[in-house]
């Protein structure tokens, strides 16, 4: 090793540098060997016949030799010094070289199995002692698969260290979680989102400064980096607790706001999150609680948060008439004792109290959010964040009810005829068409109750009549986001794997006791303030997380119900499965495109081999114009740049505007859609599509699709290369 590497490390472990990867220090090569002289061996200063004499070696003797010249002379030491002897009179054993010493971060493992420390990294090293399964060890170097760790232990009452060497085939990452009180995080930097707390993985979100992220754990991983597990669009990820700072929710008098320019309502606490809907400037809003700058209002019929920022606090006058929409018959109940206003406004004189719990029926909805209702005989209004929707007090009788592990007694043929009826009185087509024997094979199969499975497949695929079940066999949406229902969703080889894959998922996470979507093994119900925000005390089971609607679980249970009605006896004696499966990981699938389907990046884009890009990977510039060629379930994208093939997985589908705009890629919403000669329906009929076919629409030159003069048709080109003409009413414009 040259002097100057080993100065830079010795002085990278001085100064606490931490060496990319791990940092692998070889020592020179050497070699033993015996004097073989009839007397003495003369050592010598320089290896010259007539250098200075510093010392003769008695035949038999070891020496090390560092080096061999050519001329005959092998470099040794001597009294701790450089000297020289006639390599023709020693005698070599083998080489040594001296073992690969690979330095990494200090890391933390747990042991897998009971495990022997011993002093050296050789299999007939000198035991040490043996280390229990499932105890923390740390390491900081190892070479080949063998570590060098420290141990500690007690013993008498004290703390004992013991440092040797173990096989690293025993060993995994030591990572520690730990359950908290919920916590609010503000960005305080761009912040990137993990799947695991632990920058191994590519970041799959990226959220600006000025952000609010929620927690419930506390994650410290095996280099003692401190992470929070963080709920993101849906999703569990972790955020670095260097790029957040904590703050809390808090709450005040009712306060009034006037929107200052067109802005946005999100559905949590930043521009991050999805946009609900917009704000027209000078809306008038009211809040009483915030987290940082992100204050909680409702607005139109949904709940959210907005930027105050963009508002000013605003005195709403009590003379001042509101709109009032009338409302269909509604229920609701009260969440906290509140008061009826005399007008829709806080500062309004109170004509009466109406205490927690109690039911209420409004009339009518303000605009400023309000609920017009009569009570004791007095009209007045009552604050729409105090009263939630759903029923809490639901009739605890019935399917939405089960445990969903349990069997049921329903046939094939009465869920085949329940799905027939409806093919029947619709005339649509059905992917479900007689697979109530698949339902009840899966069902047994995966403990999960195949009429709930039924259900839940038809409930959540209109009857397997939707363009995402008949165009790529996925019953239950799984993949779709909201920004690409169809291209996001997965595709599924065939009807019966769709239908196990949700036996699984259903089973591994909301029916499983130890997985975070767990909330009760039923349908059950979620409930939801008059802003759509769910009351958690208030919602159980399935329907706590799975879906948005409050009366979701109710309406699974309503099909259990006409295809076999309930019976009671059956499921208070009905065994209960309590196996879970391993979650089923993405299934194997693509969305291939035609041929020249142009995009233009948005931003830039990593690119390079399928599974490998880093962050050092090559990027398509911002404005660039390449070619989409295929997208895979798990959201993988194979593109052409110029006349090269590579993959992508920087384009998120959740949100994809930010990432890229597709020009010309149509999917055909209708089945059997004439492709006409001419821009017109007696033009004379070329071929036909299917539905859920992609179609490559002809450019222009100037980028522009190519339509016909009343802007009703697209010219269309063919994978044989000819054009025609179709419908653009029976086109889907997908990424646009």
């Amino acid at each position: 090793m040259g002097r100057f590497l080993r100065f830079f490390i010795v002085m990278a472990l001085m100064i606490g540098i931490f060496i990319p990867h791990s940092a692998s220090i070889e020592a020179a090569t050497t070699e033993t060997a015996i004097v073989n002289v009839s007397s003495v061996l003369n050592v010598r200063e320089k290896a010259l016949s007539n250098s200075k004499k510093v010392g003769t070696l008695k035949k038999g003797a070891k020496v090390t030799v560092y080096s061999k010249s050519k001329s005959g002379w092998s470099e040794i030491r001597f009294k701790s010094k450089k000297a020289y002897v006639s390599t023709k009179y020693l005698k070599f054993s083998a080489p040594v070289k001296k073992t690969n010493i690979n330095k990494f971060a200090k890391t933390s493992f747990q042991t897998t199995a009971n495990l022997n420390m011993r002093s050296g990294a050789g299999a007939k090293d000198r035991i040490v002692l043996m280390i229990p399964k499932g105890k923390k060890v740390t390491s900081t170097e190892k070479t080949g698969n063998t570590y060098k760790v420290s141990y500690t232990y007690q013993s008498k009452g004290k703390n004992v260290t013991k440092t040797g060497w173990v096989s690293g085939k025993y060993l995994k990452e030591y990572y520690t979680y730990t359950n908290t009180s919920g916590t609010y995080f503000l960005t305080k930097k761009t912040a990137n989102l993990y799947t695991s707390a632990d920058t191994k993985k590519n970041a799959v979100s990226k959220i600006s400064i000025g952000n609010v992220l929620y927690s419930t754990q506390k994650a410290v991983n095996s280099l003692g980096q401190t992470w929070y597990r963080v709920s993101f669009n849906g999703k569990n990820l972790y955020v670095n607790s260097g790029d957040v700072s904590k703050d809390t929710l808090k709450n005040f008098s009712q306060t009034t706001y006037k929107a200052k320019k067109d802005t946005s309502l999100y559905a949590s606490h930043g521009n991050a999150y999805k946009n609900l809907l917009k704000i027209p400037k000078g809306t008038i809003v009211s809040s009483k609680q915030r987290v940082n700058n992100w204050y909680k209002v409702s607005f139109n019929g949904k709940s959210g948060y907005i930027q105050i920022a963009d508002f000013t606090k605003q005195a709403v006058s009590t003379d001042k008439k509101m709109t009032e929409e009338k409302l269909a018959k509604d229920t609701m109940i009260v969440v906290t004792d509140i008061n009826v206003r005399k007008t829709a406004d806080v500062a309004a004189p109170s004509l009466t109290t109406i205490p927690k719990d109690v039911f209420v029926f409004p009339t009518h909805k303000t605009a400023n959010g309000w609920y017009k209702v009569v009570v004791n005989g007095k009209t007045g209004y009552v604050l729409g964040e105090e009263v939630i929707t759903g029923d809490p007090m639901n009739n605890r009788s019935g399917y939405q009810f089960i445990d969903l592990r349990t069997q049921s007694p329903v046939t094939a043929a009465q869920i085949d005829q329940y799905i027939a009826n409806y093919v029947k009185a619709t005339g649509k087509r059905s992917v479900l068409t007689g697979k109530g024997k698949e339902f009840i094979k899966v069902g047994k199969k995966r403990g999960v109750n195949a009429l709930y499975l039924a259900a839940h497949a038809i409930h959540e695929s209109a009857f397997g009549t939707s363009q995402i079940s008949l165009g790529k066999l996925n019953l239950f949406g799984f993949g779709a986001y909201d920004a690409t229902p169809y291209i996001g969703a997965y595709r599924f080889s065939n009807i019966n794997s769709s239908i196990d894959y949700i036996a699984r998922e259903m089973k591994s996470t909301y029916l499983n006791p130890n997985n975070w979507k767990y909330h009760g093994a039923y349908l059950g119900f979620s409930t939801k303030t008059s802003g759509n925000a769910r009351v958690d005390a208030l919602s159980e089971g399935m329907n706590f997380y799975y879906a948005t609607d409050p009366d979701w679980g109710q309406k699974i249970a309503s099909h259990m119900e006409k295809m076999l009605p309930f019976n009671k006896s059956h499921y208070n004696k009905a065994a209960v499965h309590t196996g879970v499966p391993a979650q089923p990981s993405v299934p194997a699938g693509s969305d291939l495109f035609p041929k020249d389907i142009v995009a233009i990046a948005k931003t830039e884009i990593k690119y390079g081999q399928k599974g490998k890009i880093t962050q050092n990977s090559p990027k398509i510039k911002k404005g660039t114009k390449f070619t989409l060629l295929e997208k895979t379930n798990d959201y993988w994208v194979k593109v052409k740049i110029g006349s090269k093939v590579y993959w992508t997985n920087d384009i998120k589908f959740h949100e994809y505007t930010k990432f890229v705009s597709v020009q010309n890629l149509g999917r055909v919403n209708e089945d059997l859609l004439n492709i006409r000669q001419e821009p017109n329906t007696t033009s004379k009929s070329l071929a036909k599509l299917g539905l859920n076919q992609y179609v490559q629409i002809v450019l222009k030159k100037d980028g522009t699709l190519t339509m016909d003069k009343t802007k009703k048709w697209y010219q269309i080109k063919l994978s044989n290369g000819k054009t025609g003409w179709v419908s653009a009413q029976y086109i889907t414009r997908e990424l646009k």
